[in-house]
């Protein structure tokens, strides 16, 4: 299940055979550079360490660029392991979109659009009151009863309430590939894919 770093590029649409207009996301992935490769004997288990992203060499350690010239990489902004990887890869071998196949379909991980501190209505999808009749002040976009009193005495984790919301990992699965431009480095999906534009992905078989 090989799978490869990449940028969410934007939205568009495509019509199809029959004329439908389909909502899908343009991606670009690759080339990655397989920077390390992790196994049971040294490592502990198996893994693909792949890199992604040119950068100045001057805004990494000196360190990094040791560990990533042992594969003839230049400096890069990310880095991910990848496992399972069921095809032979080596130190140095570079990735590209040539894995993946269109109308196959893929599972893309991302980073979903920080939102802040926001209330039950908009977090959670709470309906409110309803109604500012009978002395309902101030309470259209309340929470409302979070636990009884006496027993239990506490609030039960997982509680539905305000607080964080979104900034968190999310994983897409079944994600069908639409189109593969190959001297573009690009990936066009079906569907949406987490994350603003430009923040990075992980797009895997």
């Amino acid at each position: 299940m090989p799978g490869l770093l990449g940028k969410k590029i934007g939205m568009t649409s495509m019509f199809s055979e029959e004329g439908k207009n389909i909502p899908c996301t343009i991606l670009e992935v690759g080339p990655c550079v397989v920077s390390q490769i992790k196994t049971n004997e040294i490592d502990g288990y198996e893994a693909v360490q792949i890199a992604y992203d040119e950068q100045k060499e001057s805004r990494m350690s000196k360190a990094l660029m040791g560990h990533l010239k042992k594969a003839n990489s230049k400096a890069v902004k990310k880095m991910v392991e990848v496992t399972p990887f069921d095809i032979e890869v080596n130190l140095g071998d570079i990735l590209t979109v040539d894995l993946f196949e269109e109308g196959s379909f893929v599972t893309v991980v991302g980073t979903s659009k920080g939102k802040g501190f926001q209330g039950v209505v908009k977090r959670h999808g709470f309906a409110g009151v309803g109604d500012a009749t009978h002395g309902q002040h101030n309470r259209l976009r309340a929470p409302g009863s979070i636990g009884a009193a006496s027993y239990p005495a506490r609030v039960f984790k997982g509680m539905r309430m305000a607080g964080q919301m979104g900034n968190e990992r999310v994983k897409v699965e079944n994600l069908q590939v639409l189109k593969i431009m190959s001297d573009r480095n690009v990936i066009i999906v079906k569907g949406a894919v987490p994350g603003a534009k430009n923040s990075y992905i992980i797009i895997e078989k």
